[in-house]
């Protein structure tokens, strides 16, 4: 999710494709519209649909040992879930939740496999995206392992505000509603750790939270506290 000083090197999977080929896309399948809360995708389910998002944004969770979950990755208008077990066949490997009002394409398996033969630059722009998440999961672990919570905290939460924010008066808005368990999990931390660090960053007027979102301040000095460059104009 992060490179450098670059943290918003992703590019939505609709995106990637010809405009002809992201049509015909399109047409397959059919429209769902989801609530916050809806499940898209259940974790372990031996189903090996391909679900485009139009509108909205989506949380990705996958179990880990013991039965514990973890935020392993969202999802944004223009991105693609579902995609491991819509190629490998295998059963899913993370439950995908609606953050709120989401509005997405289900391609059943039937429909899929004729279209990946018949196009295989989706095909190819498929496997791309299940590249770059995993490279993006190597990199997280390795780029946090020498950074202290407060870092990785901030290095989260500009992301977020790069990738998923509304630039309101005074500051950027993140439209995804994260609880502080799951920042925790984002940051490979715990949750009281992360309830201190937000404190820190609230008292020195970079973030403020509420209950379903939080307000970054001043995204320059938050820049500042996770140790990234400006990005270049």
């Amino acid at each position: 999710m992060m490179h450098g000083s670059n943290v918003n090197d992703r590019v939505p999977f609709l995106d990637t494709l010809p405009e002809g080929v992201r049509a015909d896309l399109e047409l397959l399948g059919y429209r769902r519209s989801y609530a916050v809360g809806d499940i898209l995708i259940s974790e372990g389910d031996c189903v090996h649909d391909l679900v485009l998002l139009h509108e909205g944004l989506v949380k990705v969770i996958a179990r880990l040992d013991g039965g514990n979950e973890s935020l392993v990755d969202i999802g944004i208008a223009g991105d693609v879930v579902g995609e491991m077990a819509a190629m490998s066949r295998g059963s899913r490997s993370a439950t995908v939740v609606a953050c709120g009002e989401v509005i997405a394409t289900v391609i059943p398996e039937r429909e899929l496999k004729p279209f990946l033969i018949g196009n295989p630059e989706v095909w190819s722009a498929l496997d791309t995206v299940l590249c770059g998440r995993l490279r993006r999961a190597v990199r997280w672990r390795l780029e946090f392992r020498g950074y202290p919570v407060l870092v990785r905290l901030a290095r989260v939460l500009v992301e977020l505000a790069v990738s998923y924010g509304r630039p309101e008066w005074g500051g950027v808005r993140i439209n995804v509603s994260l609880s502080q368990s799951e920042l925790a999990a984002l940051t490979g931390s715990k949750r009281n750790t992360v309830q201190k660090m937000l404190a820190q960053l609230g008292r020195g007027g970079l973030v403020r939270t509420g209950e379903k979102y939080t307000y970054v301040r001043d995204l320059d000095r938050l820049r500042e506290v996770a140790q990234l460059s400006a990005p270049s104009v």
